[in-house]
């Protein structure tokens, strides 16, 4: 580890600091460097410390934590390398067996995530893809427990009747829910059903017929490529993929959970860190005894890089990658923070989350730009690519959000019109797409929870969000939605709608193009005494089904008025049940025209127009919706719009 001393001035005031540079090569004790950095600032106060990182990997055996002692520090890549801050160990050892799979013995913790080349190896799971589905659940209530017993429809428990008592008891479940996912064990097995121990279901989101059901961790359910099983006395089995070779494979399992903790206090923030150009990977969860109990977006669990109390750090170029949990959380008293052109992957939860569920923990101001979020929801299907609860005055902009099994992005924490701090917060230019992939329900491209005064959605691109059962929108005001401003989205080939609003309170839809949503186009579910929304000057294109649907049945009060509609096939405009006629003698759009938009090629996902006439009609401004996602180097921007490898539609 080097040392190298640059003094910096600005002519007119004089001397304003200095940086120590350290250099950290592969090998080397990363956080000794930092207790080098603490020294330096110890005693010279006014320097700024750069820790570089040279090629190869770090690997930790506990977090990095950083305090206010660490501020004014940088912690950067060497020029021209990618250096990996990694949580994991190598699983070397492997032999080749006469079935064709791999093994070896492993020593140290048992672990529930592997990665084979950087790719994420399947734990031993049944079935392969999608879910088994429950037939029928009852739940007795225990002194401080409940206990539900489930039968499966076909003969799902076969995989299960053989299993010794030992090995039944490893079998981890993993329930889909509505929007909500439940991780147990099994208590026991009869013939027709078994029985698992727990919180009492939630009475909005109960176990029923539409839930989904997977096993994990057993051994007979290793039989695709790409699956692994670790038994309890250390051996690990594992069924490589075509191409893979034992003697070359490089193995990871998760050592840590986390990998970076930044640490202030109300009284003693952290400031003016700046990490850039570190890949921070391998990061695991285990599954504790008593499960996880549903919680929506996985907002309990924390992330691999967690932040509390800490002003003005920034983070640029960095990578977040093969994690089992959300890849970065600025959670308490965290204002003014930087999160900038980084790229989130394979990961067990979310992506980015701003706030808390809790009120009063003070964190808002902070910036999530030009940031790839994909290919999510590993561990914890119900999280979203990035979350803000109770935090206002965030900005999240030209990101890439995709493939996740529920919503692209969540913006507040309040169900009802109680007071929220998710207020101002500003949501442009995002490309949001491939969300759901058919295995959780009531989901958003968009998705907004409670008042948000002042909250702008605005030049998203929102496209293909497909549920499994209800609620696949591309916009969603959910309960309590209050003060948000919709404009010049586009939104195409969703489920259930381009727009939802459940209930809520004056927010405005305009100027926005919905196309192309498979059970109708718009839906409103529960009318209100005061003015719900404003619908206005927008664009809905269809091909078949009803325009507006949904429990209000057209009752409560919102306004729709100068719209443009045109239903491809030519068939009738269905509004709550009524003809377009009936539905302009109840006041609603009474301005509004039915006629071809004229778009380029909107079936190919086009929306250019091909002649404005008519859209202008309405009042209609133009915008440029290629100019959603993420901005700069083309190849940047081509990795957004990969597919990731193990990405299957239902």
């Amino acid at each position: 580890m080097g040392r190298k001393v640059v003094v910096l001035f600005f002519c007119s005031v004089g001397w304003i600091s200095a940086t120590t540079s350290l250099k950290v090569e592969a090998g080397d004790d990363l956080a000794a460097a930092f207790a080098q950095s603490r020294k330096i600032h110890h005693e010279k106060p006014l320097e700024i410390v750069e820790i570089v990182l040279g090629a190869g990997v770090q690997r930790l055996t506990a977090p990095l934590v950083l305090g206010p002692e660490d501020s004014k520090t940088k912690l950067t890549a060497a020029v021209g390398t990618s250096p990996v801050i990694s949580g994991g160990r190598k699983i070397i050892g492997f032999h080749l067996r006469s079935d064709g799979c791999w093994e070896t013995k492993v020593a140290g913790p048992a672990f529930e995530q592997m990665w084979v080349n950087g790719r994420l190896a399947i734990r031993s799971r049944e079935p392969d893809s999608g879910f088994f589905h429950m037939a029928t659940i009852s739940e007795e209530k225990l002194e401080s427990k409940a206990r539900q017993t489930v039968t499966l429809g076909g003969d799902a428990l076969r995989w299960l009747r053989d299993l010794k008592p030992d090995a039944l008891a490893r079998v981890q479940i993993l329930a889909y829910h509505k929007w909500d996912n439940t991780r147990r064990f099994i208590e026991k097995i009869d013939a027709q059903s078994f029985s698992t121990l727990g919180e009492p279901m939630k009475p909005w989101n109960r176990w029923d017929a539409k839930t989904g059901i997977v096993f994990e961790n057993l051994e007979a359910g290793m039989d695709e490529p790409g699956e692994w099983f670790l038994s309890p006395d250390g051996v690990l089995i594992y069924r490589p993929r075509p191409g893979e070779d034992p003697t070359s494979a490089e193995v990871t399992a998760p050592l840590l959970e986390k990998l970076l903790i930044i640490r202030g206090t109300p009284a003693a923030k952290v400031r003016n860190i700046a990490i850039r150009g570190i890949s921070f990977q391998h990061a695991g969860w285990t599954c504790p005894v008593a499960g996880f109990e549903p919680s929506q977006a996985a907002a309990p669990i924390e992330a691999v890089i967690q932040v509390d109390h800490a002003e003005k750090l920034t983070f640029i170029d960095c990578e977040i990658a093969h994690t089992s949990i959300h890849g970065i959380w600025f959670r308490d008293g965290c204002h003014d923070n930087r999160f900038s052109a980084c790229y989130l992957h394979d990961l067990g939860a979310g992506g980015v989350k701003i706030g808390s569920m809790h009120e009063g923990r003070k964190t808002g101001g902070n910036t999530v730009e030009n940031c790839i979020v994909r290919d999510g929801g590993k561990t914890f299907p119900c999280a979203v690519g990035i979350w803000i609860g109770h935090s206002g005055d965030n900005i999240v902009e030209h990101n890439e959000i995709s493939h996740f099994p529920y919503s692209g992005a969540s913006i507040g924490w309040r169900w009802g019109y109680a007071a929220s701090e998710a207020k101002r917060n500003r949501i442009d230019f995002n490309h949001i797409h491939h969300i759901g992939n058919g295995l959780l329900s009531d989901m958003g491209g968009i998705y907004t929870l409670g008042p948000s005064e002042g909250t702008v959605v605005r030049n998203n691109r929102i496209h293909d969000i497909v549920s499994y059962d209800y609620g696949g929108w591309g916009l969603y005001n959910d309960e309590g939605s209050t003060g948000i401003l919709m404009e010049n989205n586009l939104v195409y080939r969703t489920t259930t709608g381009g727009y939802h609003q459940h209930y809520g309170k004056e927010n405005i839809i305009r100027n926005n193009i919905f196309a192309y949503a498979r059970d109708q186009q718009l839906q409103f579910s529960r009318p209100e005494d005061h003015l719900s929304f404003t619908f206005s000057n927008n664009i809905v294109l269809w091909e078949k089904g009803r325009l507006w649907s949904g429990g209000a049945h057209g009752k409560g009060q919102f306004e729709s008025d100068t719209n443009l509609y045109w239903r491809i096939d030519g068939g009738e405009i269905d509004c709550f049940g009524e003809n377009f006629d009936e539905w302009k003698k109840s006041g609603h759009d009474l301005h509004s025209i039915v006629t071809d938009p004229s778009f380029v090629d909107p079936a190919a996902g086009d929306f250019r127009f091909k002649d404005p006439t008519n859209s202008a009609k309405i009042g209609f401004i133009p915008f440029d919706t290629a100019a959603a996602g993420v901005r700069g180097d083309p190849a940047w921007r081509k990795l957004a719009s990969e597919t990731p490898p193990d990405w299957h539609t239902r």
